[in-house]
C-alpha cells in the first residue's frame, strides 16, 4: 500500500486550525490532534423483572484514601491492603459510587433514595439533571422510598429548597425517622445528619408513611429488616411474576471487602456488630437463593449475585442474565 503525501495551502491550514489543532510530523504529514475528553461512565441501566421495569441510576462517585480505616476498623491496615491487592485493587485508594434505583410496577413509579444532591457536585448528586435521560420526569414519581437517612440517600430530596418529587408520597422505617428527628441528635456525632434530616425529610412528614419490618410499600415491594448500618436501615424485597430482586441499600458497602470479609467493621455502620449480623444473614440468603441484588455502593450498574466462598462471599456482577 502506497502513502500519498498531503500538501495544504496556507489558507487551508488556517481554516482547518479553527476546527482542531494541527500536528505536522517529521515526515511532512498534517493531521488533527484529537482533544482529551475526560472520563465517562453510563448514566443508567434498565432491565425487566417480571412485569416490572427496574432502572439503576449513576449518581456519580468520589475517590478517597483507603479503604482502610474506613473499612476494616477491627483489623490491621496491611491485612485489608493485601486483600485489595489480591483483587487487583489499589492498596491505598478506592472509589465509592452511588446508585439510586427506580422501579416501575406498571401501577406506580417508585424511587428508592434520592442521591447526594447539590452537596457533592460536580462529582456526584446528578439525579435531578439525569431524570430526563432516564426517561422520566420528577413529577411522574409516585412513591419515594428511603432506605435510611445518610446524606448520600436524602441529599437529593430537595432542589433549591423545593421537593424534587412534587407529586410523590414518601415511605421510610418509623425507627429511622424517630431516631434522626429526636432533639438529642442535633449535637455531637449525629448533628450533621440530623440537620439534613430537618431540612430535607421533616418538611415531607405529612406525606410520609412510617412503616415497620415486613410492611408492604406497594404490590410486589416489601420491607425487610436490615438494621445496624443505621437504627432503621431497611432493605426491600421486590418480586413480579416469580422474578425476585433484593434492593439492599447499604447493608454491604464494598463489593470486595464487605462481601469477602463480612466480619470486618465499617466506619459508616452505627452498630457494628448488628451490621455484621445483618450482612451475614442477607449475603447467606442471596447466595442460597441465587437471586440478584442491587446495592447502593456496588460498582455501577450496581446489580449482581453472591457466591459463597469459604467463610465469606464473592460478588458476581450481572452480565446478560437480566436481559433475557
Amino acid at each position: 500500500m502506497t502513502s500519498t503525501k498531503t500538501t495544504l495551502s496556507r489558507r487551508q491550514i488556517l481554516g482547518t486550525a479553527l476546527a482542531a489543532p494541527l500536528v505536522i510530523s517529521s515526515t511532512g504529514y498534517v493531521h488533527a490532534a484529537a482533544p482529551m475528553l475526560g472520563g465517562s461512565a453510563p448514566g443508567h441501566y434498565r432491565f425487566k423483572l417480571g412485569g416490572f421495569e427496574v432502572t439503576t441510576i449513576n449518581d456519580g462517585a468520589i475517590q478517597l484514601d483507603g479503604p482502610h480505616p474506613i473499612f476494616g476498623q477491627n483489623i490491621e491496615a496491611a491485612e485489608l491492603q493485601d486483600l485489595a491487592e489480591a483483587n487487583m485493587l489499589p492498596r491505598e485508594r478506592f472509589e465509592i459510587g452511588f446508585s439510586p434505583v427506580m422501579v416501575n410496577t406498571g401501577e406506580a413509579l417508585v424511587m428508592f433514595d434520592s442521591g447526594n444532591g447539590a452537596a457533592r457536585r460536580p462529582n456526584a448528586g446528578r439525579l435531578a439533571a439525569a431524570m430526563s435521560s432516564i426517561g422520566y420526569s420528577p413529577d411522574q414519581v409516585d412513591i419515594v422510598v428511603l432506605t435510611h437517612f445518610h446524606p448520600d440517600h436524602i441529599g437529593g430530596l430537595m432542589e433549591d429548597g423545593k421537593p424534587l418529587f412534587p407529586n410523590a408520597r414518601y415511605v421510610t422505617h418509623e425507627t429511622e425517622f424517630n431516631f434522626w428527628t429526636h432533639d438529642d441528635r442535633m449535637a455531637g456525632g449525629t448533628e450533621r445528619v440530623a440537620k439534613l434530616t430537618a431540612s430535607n425529610v421533616k418538611p415531607l412528614a405529612e406525606k410520609t408513611s412510617f412503616i415497620k419490618d415486613g410492611a408492604s410499600v406497594t404490590g410486589g415491594i416489601t420491607a425487610m429488616a436490615a438494621h445496624g448500618h443505621t437504627p432503621g436501615h431497611t432493605a426491600f424485597h421486590i418480586e413480579s411474576d416469580g422474578k425476585r430482586l433484593l434492593l439492599g441499600g447499604d447493608f454491604c458497602n464494598h463489593y470486595v471487602v464487605s462481601l469477602q470479609r463480612p466480619d470486618w467493621h465499617v466506619r459508616f455502620d452505627m452498630d457494628k456488630e448488628n451490621a455484621v449480623a445483618t450482612r451475614k444473614k442477607i449475603l447467606g440468603m442471596l447466595a442460597a437463593d441465587k437471586i440478584p441484588f442491587t446495592g447502593y455502593h456496588m460498582p455501577f450498574p450496581a446489580v449482581g449475585y453472591v457466591e459463597a466462598v469459604g467463610d465469606g462471599y464473592r460478588y458476581v456482577p450481572a452480565t446478560y442474565q437480566l436481559n433475557l
